[in-house]
């Protein structure tokens, strides 16, 4: 698995096909879901952004009115800062200046919120235990995939948020 270290001003790591092409599809899932698929309905959606005033849904509204489309652009962006920094077709290092890598904590943060939602883990789940559990379930399923790639994501932002703190 790929671990970032800092090498002078950048954060580097390198990375293997199958991490660059989960990456990609990871990234790529959230920006169609800031664009085609953009439902306040959807429990993901209202994760991402979620209500600034609970009690007072007009409230909830203006504010959003102000703000949702600078933050969805925000995100969108983030997304886009990993699939711009990974290798092409198949692995190889990335390379993130102090501002890339800021996004890319941000944007890998929003797919971990996402994958939380429809995996449905809580503040208190055990994620080694799901995983046991899925795998003992059915260890070819999507299930035992996803939360791979939900621990995955956990493992590199730690990876990436260490580096930055070195």
């Amino acid at each position: 698995m790929s671990m970032f270290r800092r090498r002078g001003d950048r954060y580097v790591a390198t990375f293997a096909v199958d991490e660059v092409r989960v990456l990609r599809k990871v990234a790529s899932e959230v920006v169609g879901l800031l664009t085609d698929g953009f439902d306040h309905s959807d429990p993901v959606v209202c994760r991402l952004f979620p209500e600034v005033y609970p009690e007072d849904a007009a409230g909830t509204a203006e504010f959003r009115r102000y703000t949702e489309g600078d933050l969805k652009t925000a995100k969108i962006d983030q997304a886009g800062a990993i699939l711009a920094a990974l290798p092409g077709d198949g692995g190889g290092e990335v390379r993130l200046d102090a501002e890339a890598a800021e996004a890319w904590l941000r944007a890998l943060n929003d797919a971990r919120l996402a994958m939380g939602v429809r995996l449905e883990i809580k503040d208190g789940t055990d994620l080694g235990a799901e995983l046991d559990d899925a795998v003992a379930d059915d260890p070819s399923s999507s299930r035992v995939f996803q939360l791979s790639v939900y621990a995955y994501l956990g493992y590199l932002q730690e990876s990436l948020l260490n580096s930055l703190i070195e």
